[in-house]
């Protein structure tokens, strides 16, 4: 009986010793929520609202609400674009920063219950919302903190508006997986007539009580800019390489690129827009973003870790334009062609494993749950896959099991030629996925994939094998310019300070600036003659394209002249959200002008006290 006991035993330790069980999680892991929302990779946001009928980014919060009328609006066509796309879901900007509401909202009068769209009695959440779940989509719901409409913004009373608002979207439009909170807050503003400037002090939204709310009312739902996931750095699209889905609660870090071995857990989104500007503006028709520049967007964001919010804004008719669907048809065409095929599937594979329920065979078994984990002791963990017979590839995709945390700190790809085995690639950071797109195809029958430094046991969950398609060569991701009068015959006849050819050369990477032995502050302005009068529509900004803030010019005067003496103001105005999004500021005149002389006054900067320019164009009236 002893004996048997004793057999019974050593059969248990045995197996105990055998299946050891998942290494334990290794520093911040995600929750739940998050999880299932870095699962979904992409997703689209939808820019509608006054701001599509004034022609403006940033709208000022006196707009009459009787603008809105899109009288083509259907949002099961526009999910259903988005579905086609290959998109997870779509996020609605339900109230931007003039504070204009696109449900009936009992806190405000500045909102669709105030437009004739459906008689008054428009719900525009509410149709989106139904869309999405007919459509088999999520839903998600980005509402402004800045509100440059409501007379109390700035002090207590508008908190509890705010609050309010949250709770009314929350409340009234099923799931919402995602509700977005926009960090532009405070600055000039109608605000109830009061037209001045307004400042908030740190803390003013009460945001941990707005969390509070959000997790009572729809615990799945991830916050975006107040807890559960980040901005990517730039409204680009990508997001920092190497890439961390952890920040540090305690030390500044950079949203980018994220901190290694932060102690919480906030994943990244990368955002950018099909078209240069977030509304749909008629005259960006022409410069929708190509298919081919999607790709690289892609690759950048959610091939790095991150997911990516893709904003597509509706016209006047509340219609999707049909170059955007174009491009996002092609985009999913070459989404599609490139993971058609894995030359990984069904590849044998060799290496060390801690635990049999972890060996190298679920690299390749299409279970993103399942994963390869070796044996403690080994200093450099390596795996090597056999593929089924010899393939041409040059995007490799690689996954952790992010569940038990982001614990790669280092890796290398490497491929079996005739001389030998060869690095093909040295990558550090892999997290929910990396798509590595190497500087060449190979060809080969054996990869192997080393571990060169982890900060615990590695939990890889898949490796896989693409071959990038052919781009069509029609997709140059150059847009047709907006400035088109010819500079060539220009001349700079008046500067207040600094060279300001620079700023009419055609040459994107030089500037004008003010800052020369000393900052020179706003304002500050320069004088053009143009050879010849032109009738002028408008004309553009593009600020300086160097990263640095330093003298972007955040308001400008426009003037014109026929004679170079008597003036006219043609425009005087706000370029909104320049430091996030410095892409070219086209200003159309309300009426053209003819003109041979322009002057352009940069008023105010958002850093230091000079004022820049790369470059100012002109638009001619047809």
């Amino acid at each position: 009986m002893f004996v048997w006991v004793r057999f019974c035993f050593l059969q248990v330790a045995l197996l105990t010793s055998l299946v050891a069980g998942p290494p334990a999680p290794f520093g911040a892991v995600p929750h739940p929520r998050q999880l299932a929302w870095q699962r979904m990779e992409l997703y689209a946001f939808v820019h509608f609202g006054l701001n599509t009928w004034t022609d403006r980014e940033w709208g000022y919060g006196d707009e009459d609400p009787a603008l809105f009328n899109p009288d083509a609006f259907d949002a099961r066509a526009i999910v259903r674009t988005f579905r086609e796309a290959g998109m997870a879901g779509m996020i609605l900007t339900a109230k931007h920063h003039d504070g204009f509401c696109l449900w009936p909202s009992a806190t405000t009068e500045h909102d669709i219950a105030a437009s004739p769209w459906r008689g008054g009695r428009g719900d525009l959440v509410r149709e989106f919302s139904d869309a999405c779940r007919a459509e088999g989509l999520k839903f998600g719901i980005y509402v402004s903190p800045w509100d440059r409409n409501h007379a109390e913004y700035g002090r207590e009373g508008y908190v509890k508006v705010f609050h309010q608002q949250i709770r009314e979207v929350l409340e009234s439009y099923g799931p919402v997986f995602e509700i977005w909170f926009d960090g532009a807050n405070g600055g000039d503003g109608f605000y109830g007539g009061a037209r001045e400037k307004r400042s908030i002090p740190p803390g003013y939204y009460r945001f941990p009580e707005a969390v509070e709310t959000i997790r009572k009312l729809q615990p799945q739902c991830v916050v975006w800019g107040a807890g559960d996931a980040r901005w990517g750095g730039s409204e680009q699209g990508h997001v920092g390489d190497p890439h961390w889905h952890t920040m540090d609660s305690k030390i500044p870090g950079n949203g980018a690129t994220g901190v290694r071995l932060g102690d919480t857990w906030m994943p990244a989104e990368g955002d950018t827009s099909i078209r240069p500007g977030w509304f749909w503006h008629e005259r960006e028709d022409s410069r929708v973003k190509p298919a081919t520049k999607l790709m690289d967007v892609w690759f950048q964001s959610v091939g790095r870790g991150a997911n990516l919010i893709l904003n597509v804004p509706p016209d006047r008719s509340g219609r999707l334009g049909a170059p955007d669907i174009a491009s996002l048809t092609e985009f999913r065409r070459l989404r599609d062609q490139l993971l058609s095929r894995d030359f990984a599937a069904a590849a044998t594979s060799e290496g060390t494993s801690g635990d049999p329920m972890h060996s190298p065979a679920m690299l390749v078994d299409g279970d993103l749950e399942t994963f390869w984990t070796p044996a403690e002791a080994e200093a450099s963990p390596t795996v090597t896959l056999r593929l089924v017979a010899p393939a041409t590839f040059d995007v490799v995709r690689l996954r952790e099991q992010i569940r038990l945390g982001q614990r790669v700190d280092g890796f290398a790809i490497e491929v079996e030629t005739a001389e030998g085995w060869k690095t093909v690639h040295e990558g550090r950071s892999i997290g929910h996925q990396v798509l590595v797109r190497l500087s060449r195809p190979v060809t080969a029958s054996r990869l192997r994939l080393r571990i060169t430094s982890s900060a615990a046991s590695p939990c890889i969950s898949e490796v896989a094998l693409f071959k990038l398609p052919a781009m069509r060569n029609s997709e140059t991701g150059i847009p047709a310019s907006q400035a088109n009068l010819d500079k060539s015959a220009w001349k700079v006849i008046a500067a207040t300070s600094g060279d300001a050819t620079r700023a009419i050369d055609g040459d994107p990477d030089t500037l004008w600036h003010t800052h020369m032995e000393q900052e020179q502050a706003p304002p500050q302005h320069f004088i053009v003659d143009i050879g010849v009068e032109t009738r002028i529509a408008g004309f553009t900004y593009l600020p300086r394209q160097d990263g640095v803030a330093h003298g972007l010019t955040d308001r400008y005067r426009f003037e014109l002249s026929r004679d170079g003496r008597h003036w006219l103001a043609a425009a005087e105005g706000e370029f909104s959200n320049i430091r996030a999004n410095p892409v070219e500021q086209a200003v159309s005149l309300k009426s053209p002008v003819a003109a041979r002389f322009f002057r352009f006054t940069g008023l105010r900067a958002l850093e230091r006290n000079h004022v820049s320019a790369a470059e100012i164009g002109l638009i001619a009236a047809p």
